[in-house]
């Protein structure tokens, strides 16, 4: 029998083989670069301002370095532009050596008089912890930082030469080094700064960037491409590409049709019904990541009745899971009852299930007043995301599942970016969400997505603020045991399942495609795509 849904996605790839023409090409691009055909265009150039992993993917790994790098085999932390660092026993007071030979970009609009040095670190750091810092009104927010309550933590950063700095912090943290790490620490050019304050251009410092990173920024037309050159005088590894393009595709199949074709060299997340013509296709290589991720239906816990937790808990029994997993995600990921995978060494195996049970949902929906025939919305993107292959898809076996306890459902689809500027409003119902966690402290599952820091400046997508959860946090921070801080987080994860802010739906494995030509791009959990050590054969 033909199974329809690939016989669907062959005559969809089929049709965008005769729109593009899909003959061999041989460019300059091709032959001195590599061509990666992404998936949405970036907000900007600077991970410090927004938490979209398309803007992170475009510039975090490729612009910029940060103080520390996370060993992707190990998951260590070991140094980058500093060299080394040492701590006080409390750990409240860090000092950072940093290179000497570390260059920035020298770009069209950029000449740098000057290597890295301390003011550089100070500048990037200042920008998002200090108020009074020139660049700090730039950007609406700081949303990592400010969830994280980074800009709390530090109490100073002091230059104490031209290559050594000092932090201290107002107490101890189990996981600021780590934080030093993510893909949000980035540094900046303090030169650059100065030039564009003098200039009165403040703006550009975030959409015509200069970093110290194995890529310099060249051209950006939106939703068409990003073009990047190589840092000629990179400290670290020399890359071996000449140039970087990011083709902005958004459309799964056609990425696919361009990979046949050769017209790209990488893709990001095909699906996984596109997997079916991948993994058996010659020439083409499929590279995975472990799904540090979790897919959740948010509910706007500021609109009535979605304020009620009893409709939330109906809402989650009315749902098909293995429903969703067959047909979204085609075996592609693992079952999510806590915004922590089990992978996590905090995780909560004891968790109430929410089974499927449409019969006790429209139980609890009555207690709650709710009667048959109550409309609401389900927000979704209509973008691949790599904790959920198809958003859109996912709404509609959800809308099916609640017709059968009686709730009307529209969905309701966005651009990427549009979606993420309408959630800040809190105008919801609900939506279709996710996060790519940034290391594997498990706080980094729970504070950016629930705390009450995190509703603050609207990155909570559940506008969900308990204080309960957020003490609880705070105490694992704290906690000067494993032990100790396992227990506060195991608590945390009971509170998140009764009171049930969002409803996680899976844990996902995500793909990039690429020519079997291609080599050494890095794509690994907790950290964005890296070209730095790709190889062209």
């Amino acid at each position: 029998m033909i199974d329809i849904k690939l016989l669907n996605l062959f005559i969809m790839v089929l049709t965008c083989f005769i729109t593009l023409g899909c003959e061999q090409k041989s460019n300059d691009t091709l032959k001195s670069g590599l061509i990666y055909c992404s998936e949405g265009s970036p907000e900007n150039f600077n991970p410090q301002t927004t938490t979209s992993s398309i803007t992170i993917d475009a510039s975090g790994r490729q612009i910029y370095d940060r103080l520390l790098e996370l060993n992707p085999i190990t998951h260590e932390i070991v140094p980058s532009l500093a060299k080394n660092w040492t701590s006080n026993p409390e750990g409240t007071v860090y000092n950072f050596f940093l290179r000497d030979d570390v260059s920035f970009h020298n770009t069209q609009y950029f000449t740098p008089n000057r290597n890295l040095n301390s003011d550089d670190i100070i500048f990037s750091f200042n920008r998002w912890r200090v108020k009074s810092h020139p660049f700090h009104d730039v950007a609406d927010s700081y949303p990592y930082m400010q969830t994280q309550q980074l800009n709390l933590l530090i109490e100073d950063i002091i230059r104490i030469s031209d290559h050594q700095i000092q932090i201290r912090l107002v107490q101890p943290s189990n996981s600021f080094i780590e934080q030093l790490a993510t893909d949000y620490m980035v540094i900046l050019s303090a030169e650059y700064g100065a030039q564009l304050s003098l200039k009165e251009e403040k703006q550009l410092i975030d959409t015509q960037p200069v970093g110290t990173g194995p890529f310099k920024f060249q051209e950006y037309i939106k939703d068409q491409y990003i073009r990047f050159k190589v840092h000629e005088n990179y400290w670290g590894d020399k890359p071996k590409l000449s140039q970087l393009v990011y083709d902005i595709t958004p459309q799964s199949s056609t990425r696919l049709a361009k990979l046949l074709s050769a017209e790209c060299d990488v893709i990001s997340y095909p699906t996984a019904s596109e997997m079916l013509i991948l993994q058996d296709k010659d020439g083409i290589n499929v590279q995975s990541k472990t799904p540090e991720n979790t897919s959740y239906w948010a509910f706007n816990t500021l609109k009535p009745p979605f304020d009620q937790k009893i409709v939330r808990q109906a809402l989650a029994l009315a749902i098909d899971k293995q429903q969703i997993y067959k047909t979204i995600y085609y075996g592609t990921a693992f079952p999510a009852d806590s915004l922590l995978p089990p992978s996590s060494w905090a995780y909560n195996n004891k968790l109430t299930q929410y089974e499927y049970d449409p019969v006790k949902a429209k139980e609890l929906l009555i207690q709650a007043g709710i009667k048959s025939g109550f409309e609401m919305e389900i927000w979704a993107p209509n973008i691949e995301r790599a904790y959920n292959p198809n958003a859109i898809k996912m709404a509609e076996v959800i809308k099916a599942n609640l017709a059968l306890v009686g709730i009307s459902v529209t969905i309701i689809d966005f651009e990427w970016t549009a979606l993420r500027k309408k959630l800040s409003m809190n105008e919801h119902d609900s939506v279709l969400f996710g996060w790519n966690a940034d290391m594997s402290d498990p706080d980094n599952y729970l504070r950016p997505v629930l705390s009450c820091s995190a509703a603050i400046i609207g990155i909570n997508r559940a506008a969900w603020c308990e204080p309960k959860f957020d003490e609880l946090l705070v105490n694992a921070e704290l906690s000067d045991s494993l032990e100790k801080r396992k227990a506060y987080l195991i608590q945390a994860q009971e509170v998140l399942n009764t009171e049930l802010p969002l409803f996680p739906i899976a844990h996902s494995l995500s793909f990039i495609a690429k020519q079997d030509n291609i080599h050494n791009v890095r794509f690994e959990a907790f950290s964005a795509i890296s070209f730095k050590y790709a190889e062209k054969n």
